[in-house]
């Protein structure tokens, strides 16, 4: 089975030639399949980068393109989000036509809306909240989730649900740093990916905590690059986040 590390070995390994990139390459596809059958779980995803985007497409056309454009920029995990009514068509068309993407499903709301992202492609599901109604659908159709919390009663009944890596959401409101730091004694072995008013300039000190595997941002795609088709902008940015540091410990 690939491993991240694989994909880290084949970026070092040779660095700068087309033998290391390859071999990079190979890993990332071998565990892009198992993400496809199932056979990763939420904390791999996570690990596969510093930020996870957070996607909203309102033209579809420009799904393809925007995804084309951070994968170029070493951002591959992408979380496409169910705010706008093209979510599922979008995801659609980036699973079948960026191949060197992971794509995911945010935003999920409704049970019968894992079904429907896995359908479309989605191999990873987020959530802003979570209910006994959505960890069953999640078990049912098999697709590793990120269920949202806010409180540690939220993140108790998340473990006791089977969950050990979590969404933290709105993690501004939630109460940012200091949250994540107190909720790191009495909960060690839970993952965090703190998302909402994330930015470029707070991200590191979310990513230096040893309970933050990755945090999640809307700041990759800014409307009026995506509007405009500014696709090196989106590049440029994405590349600034995959050069991102996480904590050593994860």
């Amino acid at each position: 089975m690939a491993t991240i590390q694989d994909i880290r070995r084949g970026r070092r390994s040779k660095a700068g030639s087309a033998a290391g990139a390859d071999r990079g390459r190979d890993a990332f596809r071998v565990l892009k399949e198992q993400a496809r059958g199932n056979c990763v779980d939420a904390l791999t995803i996570m690990r596969m980068g510093p930020v996870i985007p957070v996607i909203v497409i309102s033209d579809l056309a420009q799904a393809v393109p925007l995804a084309k454009a951070l994968v170029a920029g070493g951002v591959r995990v992408l979380e496409v989000t169910l705010r706008t009514t093209v979510g599922l068509d979008a995801i659609k068309a980036i699973a079948r036509e960026v191949p060197d993407a992971i794509v995911g499903v945010g935003t999920v709301t409704a049970p019968e809306e894992f079904a429907q992202a896995r359908a479309a492609g989605a191999t990873f599901a987020v959530s802003p909240g979570l209910t006994a109604a959505l960890a069953e659908a999640a078990r049912q159709s098999a697709i590793p989730c990120l269920p949202g919390v806010m409180t540690p009663s939220d993140v108790i009944a998340a473990r006791a649900a089977g969950f050990r890596q979590l969404k933290l959401f709105p993690a501004q409101q939630a109460g940012g740093l200091g949250m994540l730091r107190a909720l790191h004694g009495p909960f060690p072995e839970i993952v965090f990916c703190p998302t909402g008013v994330v930015t470029e300039e707070t991200a590191p000190e979310f990513l230096s905590l040893p309970n933050v595997a990755c945090v999640g941002g809307s700041w990759l795609t800014p409307k009026s690059a995506v509007d405009a088709g500014d696709w090196a902008e989106i590049t440029r940015l994405a590349a600034r986040a995959a050069a991102l540091r996480r904590s050593a410990t994860r």
